[in-house]
């Protein structure tokens, strides 16, 4: 059983979407307080994060629940022009990147830690309350193009409320697919989970997909 660290409704579908069985368990990192220059290794640190301090509590699952064999943290950022977009702080800071983001390309990375539980090889990180862990880190990235759109059309997209809560101010599963004139890699990946390569790194912690 896979245990998701991550409070992304997005990122549950996929995974039911592609039937890997899963639970979730929000991490409660602090994700302002881990800072890189470097967006990808940005969100491998982040994704490391989350999967690391999920995997601490493992200690406290409920008897009788099956078993967790691996943790997947995940997290994603949008990097355009050099400057990284997370979350937008409020709709005002949406349009203002929405209106530097139409009719150019961004860099969408995902960062992901796999942390295998009770898997016999060496362990990079501690033991921790028994389970020992490998890990392994991987960084997806995927190029988006934006439309070239007209403020009104900003302001309308912002209004809907979808920018919130999501990475790049867009949420391409939404409205914000009439938005994206070309991605170069994984459509997923904009949805904050490649599949293929989640997939292969399930299937390097033995995982019958």
């Amino acid at each position: 059983m896979l245990l998701l660290a991550s409070a992304s409704p997005a990122r549950r579908r996929l995974l039911e979407q592609a039937a890997i069985p899963h639970r979730v368990r929000v991490s409660g990192v602090d994700e302002e307080a881990i800072k890189d220059p470097d967006p990808a290794q940005l969100v491998q640190r982040l994704a490391q994060a989350k999967a690391q301090a999920v995997h601490q509590l493992l200690a406290d699952a409920a008897p009788g629940e099956e078993p967790i064999t691996a943790v997947l943290g995940c997290d994603s950022v949008l990097a355009f022009e050099g400057e990284v977009f997370g979350k937008p702080l409020d709709a005002a800071e949406a349009v203002t990147r929405w209106r530097r983001m139409a009719g150019g390309w961004g860099e969408l990375h995902t960062g992901h830690c796999l942390l295998a539980v009770g898997a016999a090889r060496e362990c990079p990180v501690p033991d921790i309350h028994g389970y020992p862990a490998a890990e392994q880190l991987a960084t997806i990235t995927t190029r988006v193009q934006f439309a070239d759109l007209s403020l009104a059309e900003i302001e309308a997209y912002v209004a809907s409320g979808e920018p919130q809560g999501k990475a790049g101010a867009y949420a391409i599963q939404g409205r914000a697919a009439m938005m994206v004139s070309s991605i170069s890699g994984s459509y997923s990946g904009i949805m904050g989970l490649p599949l293929y390569e989640t997939a292969q790194l399930l299937r390097s912690f033995g995982f019958k997909l």
